[in-house]
């Protein structure tokens, strides 16, 4: 036998936030629970996460609830999210931040000792609760520290390669460990998929190297379907220059502090072509007109707190049409506050502590006395595993899904800050369900047969010799999605994308890792091939059938919404000789109370 086994009653895969979460919620609830960490436990991206969690507390503007925030959620999802997933994320957000905060995390305060919160893109009131500008640290920090005292078993540095099964459920995972190849079989009675999203398929990102797209896949080649994959969320601002820091996030946390967009002439472009929705037409100038949806005037915010989709097509353009910042982007400045704040080096210092260390570093930028070059950087992916919004479970028994890896809360757009309460509410309702499935089902039994294709599927690249360079492959696949499948879509490109893939895909079944499995990064990325490929194909084939620009999605050639396709979500199913197919199905969750509460919040 080649291979080490051990089992669990839940298999948690992934140890970001919403993997930690669920963990501890499963652990809570008396399962023998073991994480699975592509990475060392405490590096997962969610770290990155900096600007905070969305939550409908109510500490800086007591207007703000739970109705407000759903209705919020629903409006920049372009109401193609799971409405049901967005009322339960509402709801819960609250008490999962205030139970954070009791598990030790440090918030940022109002003078009267309550969490402070920051105004964010798309929220109608200061809604993110934050710690500096390293909330999602903190919150990985917190997460850690709570759970290691529950008994939670973890794998760090382990890369699963398939999902196994019991008939129709799911039984386990076939893993190797990346220091010294070596296989395991994790047995479980139940599977919580965490892995994060798919940013690694395009060539520009803020992602970090785990992001893959492995949860998707994994799931799909289990037989659960995935959601709306053509949503891509392009980050309005990444870092430009220099080349090697390219793509790496620059928070929202600076608008939100005040940060403001010029062009290469000095002006503040973000007031031209302000969406109707927000402009009050009584006024003499666009400056004195903008307005957030409510009419409030006393809710007033910028214009670069739109959201995420509309500031980004912005800054593209400026570029285009000749006003871009020297190195293609626009200029994001914080450093103008001075005007009004005084000692405002230290201010900043203090709200965007990583920011400025970032710049300091990274681009020889002092962000308290000069701009910053930012520009549009592949972030999220708000589709994702098709699942019940309730308990997280797929369409596979036993599987379930939380955080980036599951489709629905977010429709065509996730709003910042959103992210990090998704990871705790979800996470939670994941665990807890995963829990009470394997304590409602009995052991599973693997075929040592299935396990032996797997282990001999996982070894093949470093068997074949003459092959090619995985790298080559992937870095090619990367300049495919990012210039055929970007931020602006056209149906002839994405179609040559499709072929281009499919090409990719019959080279990847040739390339060679030559060497022994210890310390083998090539065979790594060897094996990575497979999700990339999968889910590169999925974001295409789901653009491509959605003929409309909403949200994240801009198509160039359909610039306007299509009344039909705003009512259908876009499913993605595997078949069994390997095609991806894509169906529309109507929006998800949707409930005549749900739908009355919109029409009320206006």
């Amino acid at each position: 036998m080649g291979w080490q086994t051990r089992e669990c009653d839940v298999l948690v895969i992934g140890a970001g936030g919403a993997g930690l979460r669920a963990a501890v919620e499963a652990s809570a609830a008396g399962a023998r629970v073991t994480v699975l960490s592509k990475s060392l436990l405490g590096k997962a991206h969610t770290v990155m996460a900096e600007g905070g969690m969305a939550a409908s507390m109510g500490h800086v503007d007591d207007r703000d609830n739970w109705k407000v925030h759903v209705t919020d959620t629903l409006r920049g999802g372009q109401y193609l999210n799971n409405w049901r997933m967005a009322e339960l994320h509402a709801q819960q957000a609250p008490d999962r931040v205030r139970e954070l905060e009791a598990w030790g995390a440090l918030f940022d305060r109002t003078p009267d000792g309550r969490i402070l919160q920051r105004n964010f893109g798309g929220h109608r009131y200061p809604r993110l609760a934050h710690v500096g500008d390293r909330t999602g640290l903190e919150m990985i920090r917190t997460l850690q520290d709570h759970g290691i005292h529950q008994g939670i078993d973890f794998l760090m540095e382990t890369t699963v390669v398939r999902l196994l099964k019991d008939g129709d459920r799911v039984a386990g995972a076939f893993a190797y460990d990346r220091e010294r190849g070596r296989f395991h079989v994790v047995k479980a009675k139940a599977i919580v998929m965490a892995t994060g999203g798919i940013g690694r398929a395009f060539k520009v990102t803020s992602n970090s190297w785990e992001y893959t797209g492995d949860g998707h896949t994994l799931a799909l080649m289990a037989g659960a379907e995935l959601v709306d994959m053509e949503f891509v969320q392009f980050h309005p601002t990444g870092m430009v220059w220099p080349p090697s820091v390219k793509g790496i996030l620059v928070t929202e946390g600076v608008r939100g502090e005040g940060g403001i967009l010029k062009n290469s002439e000095g002006r503040r472009f973000m007031f031209d072509d302000i969406p109707p929705l927000y402009v009050d037409q009584t006024a003499d100038t666009p400056e004195e007109g903008w307005r957030y949806v409510t009419g409030d005037k006393e809710a007033r915010r910028p214009p670069e707190l739109l959201t995420r989709d509309h500031v980004a097509r912005k800054i593209v353009k400026e570029v285009k049409e000749g006003r871009g910042s020297p190195h293609g982007g626009a200029f994001l400045d914080i450093a103008w506050i001075k005007e009004n704040i005084k000692d405002s080096e230290t201010h900043i210092k203090k709200k965007l502590p990583s920011m400025y260390h970032q710049f300091k570093e990274l681009a020889g930028v002092d962000i308290t006395k000069e701009p910053m070059e930012v520009g549009p950087t592949t972030h999220y992916v708000m589709g994702g595993i098709k699942v019940d919004a309730d308990t997280q479970m797929s369409k596979v028994p036993g599987l379930f899904a939380c955080g980036e890896c599951c489709g629905g809360l977010h429709g065509a757009n996730r709003l910042g800050g959103n992210s990090l309460s998704d990871l705790l509410v979800f996470g939670k309702i994941a665990g807890e369900a995963a829990a009470t499935y394997a304590g409602q089902h009995g052991e599973v039994t693997i075929d040592e047969g299935q396990i032996g294709e797997v282990e001999t599927m996982t070894l093949a690249p470093m068997e074949r010799s003459g092959g090619e360079n995985p790298y080559a492959i992937q870095h090619e696949l990367q300049d495919v999605m990012q210039d055929l499948v970007g931020i602006a879509r056209v149906e002839s490109e994405m179609a040559e994308a499709l072929e281009k893939i499919a090409k990719l895909r019959h080279r990847a079944d040739c390339v060679s890792a030559p060497g022994n499995r210890e310390y083998n990064p090539g065979w790594h990325t060897a094996l990575d091939l497979d999700h990339l490929l999968m889910i590169s194909e999925s974001v295409a084939r789901s653009a491509l059938g959605r003929r409309e620009s909403r949200g994240a999605h801009s198509r160039i050639d359909h610039m306007d919404k299509d009344e039909q396709l705003g009512t259908v979500n876009t499913i993605t199913r595997l078949s069994g000789d390997g095609s991806l197919s894509t169906e529309h199905v109507p929006v998800m969750g949707k409930t005549a109370e749900l739908e009355s509460l919109v029409k009320e919040m206006g």
